[in-house]
């Protein structure tokens, strides 16, 4: 059907394409560098920022979500009317008090003596169990699934019984969620910064130990005794490290999963009272733990053995410095500014005071700020929209599954069964937390901090032998991101990520489908990764696989680990492929997934006009390559490289894109281009 010429004049005047010329380098062939073609303009113009490690539409947009919590917290801090116990009353204080530097420099060291006092009691390795009981509340707790640490060798937590997802366990583990991200019970990112022999490795190693003896030294040490106690916290950590997995290991679920009760935990560590340790954490001794590292609890029980109970304390004492220092006076937190984000990351300055605020809020009374925040910025359209378009993603999934000629009949049927079992949550949780409970007040942001950890711990670990909480989201409303659930067979979209470039009602449908389309998409597609596929459709970790259908999709993955293995992100660095397979195979599917899903939105309908030069099929491939225009510090890469499952931004586009033949038909790419990876080895899932 064609639409006559008013009709077609007022359709185009309706759309916006979504596409902004001036934002791309058009000097740079797209077959050549996609990824430079879509965003070189708009790096050019925007050069990192001095307190970030990176800078792109990406984080810019967690920039302005940032500034747009700051107005409630500013409006909360300013509403001396508020009434006292009130949430709004309860976000104003704690970001007041975050706000107060000059309260919290005149405080000094005093915060820590409590902690300081107790190790001091430490005299032997029975006054161990109790200690480390009362510090897992003394834990950095935030909703990512890696953001928490703990001041201890192991961090007891609640989750969903990966073989039977209907009921909540305890679990012992070195850090929580699988993959990449900050460690848990180590004071370097990973476990493989401890022992890797290059010279950026042995580099970090020497800053790290000067960078704890001038801690030390912050805190009243002398000089000699500063050094000596750096070194005895290396030491201690290196054999620590050594019963640790890597991060790609703790991808794969199965490795994960280990159940025990009180006596297969003495079995596995005999010189810890595990019987005490249990009593003051107030859990029966019958309660069922996931132990996810065994050989972490070993290396464990040798040091109880093996170390004296001094450099424990001293250990000790380093976990608490460590923990707490970005909450305390300014020398003492620049420090651990110094080391954690210049050196490791190559940040050249502190973020602005109300960014940090605004996050402690975000991350301690995440509801209450994420309740206030979908109330103002969130419009419920957007919430509607989301939806339409999940459910034809869906759709276009379930067409791939039935056409997937590698799967045999039992394999499809249960992939189909747990694509039609997904979840979808979008914007934000049916129920906010209550935070009655919590007392927060202007006088010391340290004590608010550790207030809202100890509420945190005592609530999730209150979890424990009930049925599982399928309410409480892991990410923040204002969050700019999405995730995937194996275990409860879901995928969420906070509302922080339903904003350009992800998300515009008023955009083109080729730019929605080519941004938030391939999110959804991705996230829909972790439910059928390395690691997602080994779930079924009721979140139990359970081989619903025929062996040749699973040998067959460890054979479609091994391509992308060998792609990204391969590819040169610059300086001769390359990705762990193993490590980023899940998030690679995410881009993979999800872009294939959202372009089929835009083809079938496009059944009866007249084809797409060129708008700003662009075809529908151009559009949608720049809008997904938009998303990633983003460039790191040198030192960022690294550190996302050794340790992030997620590609390096610009390879987020350049290796997915490589493989997609409908992209190379839309940019008239060619065999041999760079854009175009050879036929023989191009990667494809579904």
């Amino acid at each position: 059907m064609k639409l006559k010429l008013p009709v077609l004049i007022l359709f185009l005047a309706a759309m916006v394409s979504g596409v902004n010329r001036d934002d791309m380098d058009l000097t740079c062939k797209p077959c050549t560098d996609f990824w430079r073609y879509v965003n070189g303009g708009w790096l050019d113009k925007h050069p990192i920022p001095a307190h970030l490690s990176r800078w792109g539409t990406f984080p810019a947009l967690v920039e302005a979500n940032r500034e747009r919590m700051q107005t409630i917290l500013e409006a909360a801090a300013a509403d001396r009317n508020a009434r006292a116990g009130s949430n709004t009353r309860k976000m104003g204080d704690l970001y007041a008090s975050c706000m107060d530097t000059a309260a919290i420099d005149a405080r000094g060291l005093e915060p820590l003596q409590p902690d300081f006092d107790r190790i001091e009691k430490i005299r032997s390795t029975r006054d161990l169990p109790a200690a480390l009981a009362a510090f897992q509340q003394v834990t950095t707790i935030g909703l990512s699934p890696t953001s928490a640490t703990v001041v201890g060798p192991f961090r007891v937590m609640s989750r969903p019984d990966a073989k039977n997802s209907n009921r909540t366990i305890a679990q012992i583990a070195e850090r929580d969620g699988a993959g990449g991200g900050p460690s848990g019970v180590l004071s370097l990112p990973d476990r493989d910064y401890y022992f890797k022999d290059d010279a950026k490795s042995k580099e970090i190693r020497e800053a790290f130990v000067k960078h704890m003896a001038k801690m030390w030294e912050l805190v009243g040490e002398k000089q000699d005794l500063a050094a000596a106690h750096a070194k005895v916290v290396m030491a201690f950590e290196t054999s620590m490290a050594e019963g640790i997995l890597n991060n790609a290991e703790r991808r794969n679920p199965e490795k994960t999963y280990h159940m025990m009760d009180a006596a297969s935990l003495n079995t596995l560590a005999p010189n810890f009272d595990w019987k005490v340790f249990l009593r003051e954490m107030q859990l029966p001794e019958s309660t069922p733990i996931n132990v996810t590292e065994p050989e972490m609890l070993k290396k464990f029980n040798q040091q109880l053995a093996s170390v004296p109970i001094e450099e424990w304390r001293i250990w000790l004492r380093w976990r608490v410095l460590k923990l707490s220092a970005q909450y305390l006076a300014k020398p003492i937190a620049d420090e651990a500014f110094y080391f954690g984000s210049t050196v490791l990351s190559g940040i050249k300055e502190k973020e602005p005071r109300a960014q940090t605020c605004a996050i402690a809020v975000d991350r301690h009374l995440s509801d209450a700020l994420g309740e206030a925040f979908v109330r103002k910025y969130f419009p419920r359209e957007a919430k509607r929209r989301m939806g339409e378009m999940v459910e034809k993603l869906r759709a276009a999934m379930r067409e791939q599954l039935e056409k997937a000629d590698w799967l045999q009949p039992e394999t499809r049927k249960n992939a189909i069964a747990k694509l039609n079992a997904l979840t979808v949550k979008i914007g934000y949780a049916n129920r906010w937390r209550d935070y009655s409970g919590l007392n927060i007040d202007r006088k010391s942001y340290f004590a608010n901090i550790r207030a809202s950890w100890a509420a945190e711990h005592n609530y999730e670990l209150a979890k424990i032998g009930k049925p599982s909480n399928r309410v409480d989201w892991h990410m923040t409303p204002p969050t700019v991101n999405a995730y995937s659930n194996s275990t409860f067979v879901e995928i969420v979209f906070p509302a922080g990520i339903l904003q350009p470039p992800f998300f515009d009602m008023n955009e083109d449908d080729a730019v929605n489908y080519g941004a938030i389309g391939s999110v959804i998409g991705h996230e829909m597609g972790h439910q059928f990764d390395d690691s997602g596929s080994k779930y079924d459709a009721s979140g139990n970790l359970n081989n619903w696989w025929t062996p040749e259908d699973r040998k067959k999709f460890d054979e479609r993955g091994a391509c992308v680990v060998n792609e990204f293995n391969t590819l040169d992100v610059g300086s001769g660095q390359h990705h762990n492929g193993k490590l980023v397979l899940g998030e690679a195979l995410g881009d993979l599917g999800g872009v294939t997934l959202a372009y089929k899903a835009y083809k079938r939105s496009l059944i009866g309908k007249p084809e797409p006009p060129v708008i700003d030069g662009f075809t529908g099929d151009q559009r949608f491939f720049i809008a997904f390559a938009r998303l990633w225009g983003t460039q790191s510090r040198p030192e960022a890469a690294r550190l996302s490289l050794n340790t992030n499952p997620h590609p390096l931004d610009r390879f987020r586009a350049i290796g997915t894109l490589q493989n997609i033949p409908e992209f190379h038909k839309a940019f008239q790419c060619k065999d041999g281009d760079a854009m175009v990876r050879p036929a023989a080895e191009r990667c494809k899932l579904w």
